[in-house]
């Protein structure tokens, strides 16, 4: 439970700003960014081989502004993955460079981390850029699984919003938290791996919050922080290579944390429920989706050996027989929300192990 913590020093936070052609982007955000209340904090823009103007405009206009340059894009994961040697900040702060955050979103976050070791990562609430009073798609107060390990949010099922009235208000312990604005420990990270380089990008969070809970560690929601998302800054939700890389990534985060005898049949089974989305999206004639989901899933049959050995690696003594059942909906959500009529987390909310505290 989480209680107002006092007595700490301020330790030094570093936030990563992943960039890719992203300059009006830059332009937009940063300023906020720069209002932060925090300190200290130091800001590093890692950028992923941008051919615009993003760092002629960073040095010119943000001299205060540390940047990395890697030569080619290098996808979300391993761009941010090779920031991490570059970080001596104990904390650090994965920031979508579409985020708009507000002048305190930092503080309560980092006084978690001083307060409570087991605490591996934290989100802020995500509420909509272009609808403030909406949570946002990415995150929205914090992620939770279901039974299958289908994604969903408080504040967000599916593709269902809801509008943001207080309702999750509490700090709480969840599943996964969004990689669009994520707080992590660097010794955790350090120690258990930070994103799967083959994921390129999509779901690479919700594999490392299962690997670090996996492990023994928590991850929050802390929703007296918030951030705007603006979304779909670089791939929209429409966009067929995102539809790829959500099939693929999904498959992929199943293979690398499941204990073993649950991976035959719950790989299985999310293989079935892809080809029955596929087939109902055709009749709507989205005749794309069929070499989609085919390629997403040939590319994971051939990639199983090296899965298998990131497997061993994330996982030395072996996966644990038993998962973490906070934040887990042992039922269904698909059943829940397109049968049963489910559109908020409130209604599944009596399901889930899941503690909470509405202490600031």
């Amino acid at each position: 439970m989480i209680q107002n913590i006092a007595g700490h020093e301020n330790p030094l936070v570093t936030v990563v700003l992943l960039n890719w052609n992203g300059q009006r982007l830059l332009a937009q955000f940063l300023p906020a960014l720069l209002r932060t209340t925090y300190s200290p904090i130091e800001i590093v823009v890692a950028d992923n081989g941008s051919t615009d103007n993003s760092i002629h405009f960073l040095e010119s206009e943000y001299p205060q502004v540390r940047i990395l340059k890697w030569s080619e894009n290098l996808g979300f994961t391993v761009g941010n993955n090779s920031a991490l040697p570059y970080i001596s900040s104990p904390y650090f702060v994965l920031l979508n460079t579409d985020v708009e955050v507000t002048p305190g979103w930092l503080d309560g976050m980092v006084k978690i981390m001083q307060g409570f070791p087991e605490v591996a990562a934290i989100q802020p609430k995500i509420l909509s850029w272009g609808e403030p009073d909406k949570f946002e798609y990415a995150g929205a107060a914090g992620g939770f699984l279901d039974y299958l390990a289908f994604p969903f949010c408080r504040g967000r099922v599916f593709q269902h919003l809801e509008t943001d009235v207080g309702q999750y208000d509490e700090t709480c312990e969840i599943a996964w938290a969004s990689g669009a604005c994520i707080l992590l420990r660097k010794s955790v990270v350090e120690e258990h791996g930070l994103f799967e380089p083959s994921f390129f990008a999509h779901m690479e969070e919700i594999d490392l919050c299962w690997r670090l809970r996996n492990h023994g560690h928590k991850i929050l929601c802390f929703p007296f922080s918030v951030v705007y998302h603006v979304g779909g800054g670089t791939l929209s939700k429409e966009n067929p290579k995102k539809t790829y890389l959500n099939f693929r990534n999904s498959l992929m985060t199943l293979l690398l944390n499941l204990p073993a005898h649950q991976l035959i049949p719950k790989i299985f089974i999310r293989m079935i429920l892809d080809a029955v989305y596929t087939a109902k999206e055709v009749l709507n004639g989205k005749f794309y989706l069929i070499s989609l989901m085919f390629n997403a899933h040939i590319h994971f049959y051939q990639h199983v050996p090296y899965l298998l050995k990131q497997r061993k690696k994330y996982y030395p003594n072996g996966v644990p027989k038993k998962l973490p059942n906070t934040g887990i909906l042992n039922k269904l959500m698909i059943v829940q929300h397109f049968i049963l009529g489910v559109n908020s987390f409130k209604e599944v909310a009596g399901l889930i192990n899941y503690q909470i505290n509405k202490n600031k």
